[in-house]
Parts: structure tokens; sequence; C-alpha cells
């Protein structure tokens, strides 16, 4: 058992497993941050595409593996920015499949103030990865609002006197909500619950940054992923020097507001080139995983340029975050 938590997950030797391609212009500059949902059989993956700088202009591929570390793409774009809200661009696709139906959350600019945009996430669903039917923007006018990855099935009601008492869950970071009206001085992860998929009423302050390698800043990565031992969240912490690395922590199963346990140490760290350097240096940002024979897959951006891979069985990661919470 490895006692370093940055050891834990092993880089494939494949990494960077997605890279921009120079022959097909909208995604010849980067590619990052990709989505991951595996069927049983194929493990499917959106990415977030640059094709020039100038403007900065993001647009989301799709990417197909049998393995998991070799990708096939489609040459055509999947998700183009058409509709009003999407205009200045569509970012970090996140996957999750709900009662058979394939869901989409992604990040979009619908302006460009000179203080920085507010963010907001929206949704979105297809059947075959090429037709997507967007559902708007479900997060709150105001709140700066990303990282919002949705569970997989419903859940019970932390309100046990709700008339409809099981409910849709999500995790977000909304980083306006921070203060003495919040409780928190940093941007923290936050636990939705809604009747429907789009509005998520009720939020509740699941957990802030305590460690040095997030003091700044934390937001959820891959959807939560169901394990025997509880949801299985990775997330992405960010330090006072602005590096990005990967903590995870496991909520119950039942009762997702109650914490099992919290990595205290990073899981990956930027150490390698292609994390270390590239448009953004020194950032490991998870946002795609999934199981398969027992061993997980987290899928990540390196340095806002390429995506990656790193693995490892999933007991011993369990394992590594109960000895070290």
């Amino acid at each position: 058992m490895n006692s370093n938590g940055s050891e834990i997950l092993k880089r494939s030797s494949n990494n960077p497993i997605l890279i921009p391609n120079k022959n097909n212009w909208w995604e010849s500059e980067a590619v990052f941050n990709c989505a991951i949902l595996y069927s049983g059989k194929k493990i499917h993956m959106l990415y977030r595409a640059i094709g020039e700088y100038e403007h900065y202009f993001s647009r989301i591929g799709y990417a197909s593996s049998d393995d998991g570390y070799v990708f096939r793409r489609r040459n055509e774009v999947a998700i183009n920015p058409i509709v009003d809200y999407e205009k200045f661009g569509i970012e970090d696709p996140r996957l999750t499949e709900i009662d058979n139906q394939v869901y989409i959350t992604y990040v979009v600019l619908p302006d460009r103030p000179k203080k920085g945009p507010m963010v907001s996430t929206a949704l979105a669903t297809t059947i075959d990865y090429s037709r997507f039917d967007r559902l708007g923007i479900i997060t709150s006018e105001g709140t700066d609002n990303k990282d919002v990855v949705l569970f997989p099935t419903k859940l019970r009601s932390k309100n046990k006197l709700s008339s409809k008492n099981m409910k849709y869950f999500c995790l977000h970071r909304p980083s306006s909500w921070v203060g003495d009206a919040y409780g928190i001085d940093k941007p923290s992860i936050w636990i939705g619950e809604g009747n429907t998929l789009t509005k998520f009423e009720t939020h509740t302050l699941l957990m802030k940054p305590e460690q040095k390698w997030e003091e700044l800043k934390i937001g959820a990565g891959p959807p939560p992923i169901r394990t025997k031992y509880g949801w299985l969240v990775i997330y992405h912490g960010v330090s006072a020097n602005k590096t990005y690395s990967a903590g995870a922590a496991l909520l119950d199963l039942e009762d997702p507001y109650k914490i099992l346990c919290r990595s205290k140490e990073p899981i990956l760290v930027p150490t390698e080139q292609y994390e270390k350097y590239g448009d953004v240096s020194n950032v490991v940002f998870p946002t795609g995983a999934c199981i398969v024979d027992e061993e997980i897959f987290v899928y990540y951006g390196g340095a806002d340029k390429v995506c990656c891979v790193a693995t490892a069985k999933i007991n011993e990661l369990v394992d590594y975050l109960f000895q070290n919470n």
C-alpha cells in the first residue's frame, strides 16, 4: 500500500492520450478537460477543444475507446455553440447516465465583462453523441457556477417532510457564494436537490477548502461514482501558487450529505511535463472517470492543453482514503 496519495493513481504510459490535431482547425491548439461515460462495452468521451487563441473559443469534440487508453476521434465538432447563452463558447463537459438517458452538463460564457465572465452551467441530452438536445441553463443567475455534476440516480431528500421524497442530486461550485452569509470565505462544493434536473431548489454546503494544496478553491471533477464503499467524489483543489491537483472523498450511499472520508493529501499532482507546461501551467484537472473490472480510470486535463488518464485498483484507492483522511 502506498502511503503517498499522489502515487495511488498510475499515469498511463500513453499519456497524453489526446493531443491537439493540427489538421483539424477547431481542435488545433488544445484538447482537454474531457467527460467520460462507460457503456459497458465502449468508453465515450466529450472533450473541450480550442482552435485559435485570439478569441479563445471553446467547442466540444467526441472520441471513443474500447480499452480506455486509445481513443478514436470524429473529425466534426460534436457540440457547436448555436444558442444565445452559448455564444462565447462552451467548456468542460461532464457526462452522467440517469434512467438510461445520457446527460451532459457544461459551462457556458454568455458575455465577456472586463472583470471576467460570470459563468453558468447548462444541460443537454443525447442518444448518439451526434445530436444534442438542449435543456437550458440550470444554475441560478449571478452565482458564477461551474463544476456542476449530477448523481446518476435519485436519492432520498434531506427534507423528510418533502411530498416528493426522492430527488435528483448534484454537486456544484457557486463561486459567488462566499462571505459571512454563507459561512465560508473560499469557493466550495455544494450539494443540491431538485424535483427536476433543470432546477435544484435546495442547496447545502458539502465541502470547503481545508488543506494547503486546496486552499484557494475546490470544485467537483467527474460525476459521483457509486461503489460498494460509498459515492466516490474526485475533485480538484487549487493552492496559493495556483497549482491544480486532484483529491478524493467518499460520501454515504444513502445520505450523500455525510462524508465518510476525504484525502488530506492530493491523489494526483502536476509532475509530468504535459501537466506542468501548457496553456496554463501546473494543472491536473479531473473531469471524467469510470470503473472497468475493479479498476478506476481517472481522466484529466493536463495544463489546459491535453487529455490524460491515470488508473488505480478501486479497493486500493478506497483503502488509502480511509487510512489517510
